[in-house]
């Protein structure tokens, strides 16, 4: 399955991606539009304000943020959680504990959030 977020620089969010959560730039389509990922299967589309997604609505509608998300599994979620810090990433929500696992609430650049996951193998 592939998710599209919309940004505002595609190159700040490739940025992003790679080096704060180990994605891979798959392909770059000019500074409009990127694909990264982080299994090849699964894939994350980077829609800037160029591409023909973001204008086809109207301008306004496109916009980041929102409580929809990807779901990027970490283990060790605890342990790194300062480090997320230490790098400036927004945390929108704190460690959360529930019977599925532990989760944090994250956003990129342009506030889209991103669900960190570190599931509970214990059942």
């Amino acid at each position: 399955m592939n998710v599209r977020y919309f940004v505002s620089d595609v190159e700040k969010s490739i940025a992003f991606y790679r080096d704060t959560l180990g994605f891979e730039l798959v392909v770059q389509w000019g500074p409009a539009f990127a694909i990264v990922s982080l299994d090849k299967a699964n894939q994350l589309w980077l829609s800037g304000p160029g591409t023909s997604a973001a204008t086809a609505a109207g301008e306004g509608v496109n916009l980041a943020g929102g409580w929809n998300r990807i779901v990027v599994p970490l283990h060790n979620l605890e342990a790194n959680i300062a480090g997320l810090i230490e790098k400036g990433v927004t945390i929108r929500i704190g460690l959360v504990s529930g019977p599925g696992g532990k989760q944090v609430l994250i956003e990129d650049p342009d506030g889209n959030p991103i669900e960190l996951f570190d599931p509970n193998l214990k059942m």
